[in-house]
């Protein structure tokens, strides 16, 4: 990625361009270079793009939830001064939006979940990874993806290195136990603002059914698909998510 993070009191961050405010919000084992063709994409359309990296690590252990998350999320958005927001989560990411929507709904113009947790999650496919088995974790990495060739030597490297870390290990856990927890199903239909869904046909986490759950209690979603394409679109289709997303933001908010 070309742009520098930025680092401010407790937060990291990256940022760039000037208009309706994006915040981009990456998944429990994503990072924000998931996010790089986006990012770039939107900074230079006419949006004023923020990522902030989730202190998932840094968290008090009794902290690490889904609900500090969405706190931290706020103060975030207090610290760049931004009121009126929309917000874009993968996975994780996805969750905290739609935790942190629903409580400041004043705030959240819209929400676009991709691969969101929040109904269910297959996570790692129902087990978690084998600490010390490479190979094993290789094969969940590539799993997550349509096109087992995204998940590089780097990205299975670091996942490999999480599980194997016991302080990144035990988080990751508290997290994946949090989210399990913090069910949204009774709070969906609550939830009146525009929200776009944006989902891999061959999505092995949160499988095509979530989705269609998600856009049957959302009262303003619209749901968009994918094809050949797992859990994290905005990585396998890059230009083809931007397209989905672009025409979504102009056609509800009309800023650009």
């Amino acid at each position: 990625m070309k742009y520098t993070l930025k680092k401010e009191d407790q937060y990291t961050y990256l940022e760039s361009g000037e208009g309706t405010p994006l915040i981009i919000l990456h998944g429990l084992m994503g990072n924000l270079s998931n996010f790089d063709k986006t990012f770039d994409h939107f900074s230079n359309l006419g949006y004023r793009v923020l990522m902030p990296e989730l202190p998932i690590l840094s968290l008090p252990l009794l902290k690490t939830n889904v609900k500090n998350l969405s706190l931290f999320l706020k103060k975030f958005a207090k610290h760049k001064g931004i009121e009126k927001y929309v917000l874009l989560g993968n996975s994780l990411g996805g969750h905290i939006a739609l935790y942190h929507a629903y409580l400041n709904a004043d705030n959240v113009l819209g929400m676009v979940l991709t691969g969101s947790s929040g109904l269910y999650e297959n996570a790692m496919g129902g087990t978690y990874p084998k600490r010390g088995d490479y190979d094993y974790i290789k094969t969940k990495a590539e799993d997550v993806f349509y096109d087992p060739k995204i998940a590089t030597k780097e990205l299975v490297d670091d996942l490999f290195e999480t599980v194997n870390n016991r302080n990144k290990a035990i988080r990751t856990l508290a997290l994946a136990k949090s989210a399990i927890r913090h069910n949204m199903r009774k709070e969906l239909p609550k939830m009146k603002l525009p929200a776009c869904l944006i989902w891999g046909k061959d999505d092995n986490v949160t499988p095509p059914d979530v989705a269609e759950e998600f856009h049957e209690l959302l009262p303003n979603s619209e749901l968009n698909w994918i094809d050949k394409c797992g859990h994290a679109p905005m990585m396998e289709h890059p230009d083809k998510f931007n397209e989905i997303l672009e025409a979504w933001l102009k056609k509800h908010f009309n800023y650009n």
